[in-house]
């Protein structure tokens, strides 16, 4: 199998997973394979309540993954660096830190060398206000560092396992037939359109019908499905002639595309590619090519990292600190889990202090505090 054929087959995988959550190992396994890695991981944190969800850690041990929940989530050097991270950038370790400063971490030192990991590359899929959903790959020492043909694999598949977590996340459901997918999503909140290659709707859900009743953020002149917005029109316009070419031929169109309705109400529609896998048989029945969901678009907000340091100009190494001191505590706590001198964790607080005009640890704590509750 050459490897335009493997990624159509992956991808196709990955799509009829977002329909039928039970076929995500599977899907899974086959991203591991296609990246030639030791693990692939799917992993949702939030850095301030200090909470973890694993969704899927294929390739560690059970023992390790007990001790990422149990703990060591709650040291990695990671996080909150990661939140800082756009949606669908790739990044590696250096990214983050140096490595040997990686190395000296607790983190490090008690879960990641024991597993024999070496490298790690890994991309945000996801952020809110307090936390990100990341694909995360690593590879051990008995397979050698990712390349550039692995990391660009990687990126291959990041819109791809986007969509398909997003639309998942829409429907909401835990099992949908692919075949009958207008049936299995008639009561569905979320407005959903089946399209041919035109944008033509071949079929409505009632949610889909009463926002082409508003008129408001879409509309259907001529039966074809398009947005108020003129950009967003075009952009629906050219997902739906790609989606015709199959599942790899969308790559990154079509993700989320923003929608400004008449009344400056934000919407934001996701499109699933009918022309591949189990999905296949929906867009074969119904003479389409595609399946459209719009719902109305939550409000962005800056996380409380990213907004901390924005406001009092922190590096990253500062921001580190932060949150160590938050989270452990006293300074000899935060070298140790940190693999930094002690000294060096001073000079990182007097320059907190400086930046943020405060004066004791106690301080900091309430001042974080302050975002993390702030509305």
């Amino acid at each position: 199998m050459n490897e335009a054929e493997e990624i159509s087959l992956l991808i196709g995988n990955i799509y009829d997973a977002s329909l039928d959550s039970a076929l995500w190992p599977d899907a899974f396994d086959g991203i591991r394979d296609f990246l030639g890695g030791s693990t692939a991981s799917l992993i949702s944190q939030d850095v301030i309540a200090k909470t973890v969800e694993i969704h899927f850690m294929l390739g560690h041990d059970r023992e390790f993954v007990d001790l990422y929940l149990e703990k060591y989530f709650k040291i990695n050097p990671l996080l909150p660096t990661a939140m800082f991270f756009d949606i669908e950038q790739r990044h590696v370790f250096l990214d983050v830190l140096p490595r040997e400063e990686f190395c000296r971490t607790r983190f490090a030192r008690e879960w990641v060398v024991p597993q024999g990991i070496c490298d790690l590359v890994l991309s945000n899929l996801e952020k809110s206000p307090t936390g990100c959903t990341s694909l995360i790959a690593m590879r051990r020492m008995d397979h050698g560092f990712f390349d550039d043909d692995i990391r660009r694999r990687f990126s291959l598949i990041v819109p791809h396992v986007r969509r398909a977590l997003l639309i998942g996340k829409v429907i909401d459901v835990h099992k949908v037939k692919a075949a009958a997918l207008a049936d299995s999503l008639d009561t569905l909140a979320s407005g959903m359109f089946i399209v041919d290659a035109t944008g033509r709707i071949v079929h409505a859900n009632a949610s889909g019908y009463a926002l082409l009743a508003e008129a408001n953020a879409v509309r259907a002149p001529s039966g074809r499905l398009g947005a108020s917005d003129p950009a967003a029109d075009q952009v629906l316009l050219d997902i739906f002639t790609a989606a015709g070419g199959g599942d790899a031929a969308l790559g990154k169109k079509g993700i989320a595309v923003p929608i400004m309705a008449r009344d400056d109400q934000r919407y934001v529609a996701h499109v699933l590619p009918l022309t591949s896998g189990a999905r296949r048989k929906a867009g074969v029945s119904y003479g389409a090519v595609a399946a459209v969901f719009i719902r109305k678009a939550a409000i962005d907000l800056l996380s409380p990292p990213v907004a901390i340091a924005q406001q009092f100009q922190l590096t990253p190494a500062e921001l580190r600190v932060l949150f160590s001191i938050v989270e452990i505590g006293g300074v000899s706590e935060v070298a140790e889990v940190l693999g930094i001198a002690e000294a060096t964790v001073k000079t990182h607080l007097q320059r907190l202090f400086q930046k943020t005009g405060t004066g004791r640890q106690a301080d900091l704590v309430k001042l974080v505090a302050g975002y993390c509750l702030a509305p």
